[in-house]
């Protein structure tokens, strides 16, 4: 299998695939330097595009420098990715034909308030590419914090303030 960059309408450059890859086959792996997600911070924090590929718990990333570095993100994604050993490798999750865009799911989980807006054109893009698991989390935070400005204005404590009522002791 042979792997090209070039042009792409998801964004800037991707990645195609020159031959046909079966379903479940290995078309890429993500290599790069290993650092921890503070350190990458600290080094990114005023450049708006990365390519940093969070492991595990997402403490430690690569710093993408490899053709899966142009895979782009789709909502309807023909790989995805698998950590094994503490290697990333992109796997097709079907057919994918001669010519055609490696894309994945980004799923990402960390953002600082950042849009992260998708342009996969899917017909179920979801128009971000934060994962489902975040986008629920983030809407609980917004919804949480509506709440505590609600009550602010109503002179009310703020909601999960952690104080607990006590039921009285009998004696």
């Amino acid at each position: 299998m042979a792997l090209i960059i070039r042009s792409s309408a998801i964004h800037a450059a991707g990645c195609y695939t020159t031959t046909a890859i079966r379903k479940g086959e290995r078309v890429a792996e993500y290599t790069g330097p290993r650092m921890s997600k503070a350190e990458a911070d600290e080094r990114y924090e005023h450049l708006p595009i990365t390519y940093l590929f969070g492991l595990g718990d997402g403490s430690v990333v690569i710093d993408g420098h490899c053709n899966a570095m142009f895979i782009n993100h789709s909502c309807d994604p023909n790989c995805q990715t698998e950590e094994v050993r503490g290697r990333v490798w992109i796997r097709a999750i079907r057919k994918i034909g001669p010519g055609e865009e490696i894309t994945y799911d980004y799923c990402l989980y960390d953002g600082d308030g950042e849009d992260a807006t998708c342009n996969c054109g899917a017909k179920k893009c979801r128009g971000t590419m934060y994962s489902k698991e975040e986008l629920r989390r983030r809407k609980r935070v917004e919804k949480k914090a509506a709440a505590d400005s609600e009550n602010k204005t109503r002179g009310k404590a703020p909601s999960g303030n952690g104080v607990k009522k006590r039921r009285p002791v009998k004696a």
